[in-house]
């Protein structure tokens, strides 16, 4: 199995899926390492996104009572605004996984999309679960290193030191194999209907 990271012109993506991007994870003190700066480059994505008439889903997950994400509670709410529109929807969740029981699939396939993107929190668990199935089923998926990140591992007894989270997030990008493309930059990605 090769890995390769994409250095030529990265082919444009039809849709953009941002996951769980909600208050709990993005925003105070509990908020991923650098959040600020994931926020500016996902906010940059919906946008050239929107421009480009592509479906722009978001995520949002449903956690179990106390949790951070639980629902109606002001850490569940999507910190970014959405324009609810044939072009731009909320997709509720209660697995990692954004296809699981949901209709994410079957709006993909309504709307022909073939190439996604995603982005988002957090990266060894929501993002990397929904970017795996979408491998699965077929779809091209761009992950931009960029634009998804997720907490520190804390040190654990005759395990490991602390983990820090941009390595966490290289090696969950890592572990989806070869067939995911991974670009440096959110920047460098384009958008089209298709």
């Amino acid at each position: 199995m090769h890995h390769h990271s994409m250095t030529h012109p990265v082919p444009p993506a039809q849709a953009l899926i941002v996951v769980d991007v909600q208050s709990a994870f993005v925003a105070g003190p509990e908020a991923v390492p650098e959040a600020p700066r994931l926020l500016d480059r996902i906010t940059d994505l919906i946008a050239r996104a929107r421009a480009g008439g592509s479906l722009v889903v978001h995520l949002q997950n449903d956690g179990p009572a106390g949790a951070p994400d639980e629902p109606k509670t002001p850490g569940w709410e999507l910190h970014l605004p959405v324009r609810e529109t044939h072009r731009e929807v909320v997709i509720r969740k209660t697995e990692d996984d954004g296809f699981h029981e949901t209709g994410l699939g079957d709006l993909l396939t309504g709307r022909g999309v073939r190439a996604l993107a995603v982005c988002g929190v957090m990266s060894e668990m929501c993002v990397s679960a929904t970017a795996r199935t979408a491998l699965e089923l077929g779809y091209r998926v761009v992950m931009p290193h960029d634009a998804h990140a997720t907490y520190d591992i804390p040190a654990a007894a005759d395990i490991s030191d602390a983990v820090p989270a941009a390595m966490v997030s290289r090696v969950a990008e890592w572990a989806l194999g070869d067939e995911i493309e991974i670009i440096a930059r959110a920047a460098d990605l384009a958008f089209t209907t298709g």
